[in-house]
């Protein structure tokens, strides 16, 4: 099965050297590539990418409008945006990951953990794995404000309310960054049991994919960000 993959970046070098490596996989093949956000999710709808590249500043709509564009479409529920930034930008990171994307991954990536991350996004699961990330997106979002915000009594944990007992205690989990087989061997179950849990949690709580749940995770107070 072939990984199509949409380039969305308003600088033309960058967009060729990204796809000269994606076409290079016999797995993946571009499809489409955007300078800006307007044009990204337009070539979104009409080619269906498994995956979206997207840098976050661009000309007119920028990638942050885009990612929510696309994540709200409900034509577009299988489409995987993967934020392309720099860490000096990391709120517009985790505002990335509350408009619907599944994570993001620094310019300065290897090419092997760029070809990584798109099979990973493709899979459905979230590009939110290493240490640094994760501290970002505590953070961040323990900075943040909104509707969901609030502690463990406040508006955000109702929608927690629908959850089992079993399914907040993988939540937690997941957002501490932890791979199912990480999960299993901390709760004694086999893997494809939390892989339910996890998939039960999405459903409950309409969250498009693990990285969806983070952002719950974090911003119902159901999870705290370490004091360091």
């Amino acid at each position: 099965m072939t990984i199509k993959v949409l380039l969305a970046d308003d600088q033309a070098l960058l967009r060729s050297a990204f796809k000269v490596l994606v076409d290079s996989e016999p797995d993946m093949r571009v499809v489409g590539e955007a300078s800006d956000g307007a044009q990204a999710y337009e070539l979104t709808k009409a080619e269906r990418p498994d995956v979206v590249l997207m840098d976050i500043r661009m000309p007119g709509v920028d990638g942050l409008a885009a990612t929510r564009m696309i994540s709200e479409d409900p034509d577009l529920t299988d489409v995987r945006v993967v934020i392309l930034t720099t860490f000096e930008v990391d709120d517009y990171v985790v505002q990335s990951l509350r408009n619907g994307a599944s994570g993001f991954l620094g310019k300065g990536a290897e090419p092997d953990e760029m070809l990584g991350a798109i099979r990973i996004a493709a899979g459905g699961e979230a590009l939110l794995s290493p240490a640094a990330t994760k501290g970002l997106i505590a953070k961040f979002l323990a900075q943040g404000s909104g509707p969901g915000d609030g502690g463990p009594d406040g508006p955000g944990a109702e929608r927690l309310a629908m959850l089992t007992g079993r399914e907040r205690e993988v939540l937690v989990l997941v957002a501490g960054g932890l791979s199912n087989d990480e999960i299993g061997e901390q709760l004694a179950v086999s893997p494809l049991t939390v892989k339910t849990h996890v998939n039960r949690a999405m459903a409950k709580l309409g969250a498009r994919d693990r990285a969806q749940l983070v952002v719950i995770a974090y911003e119902s107070g159901l999870v705290r960000p370490r004091v360091q």
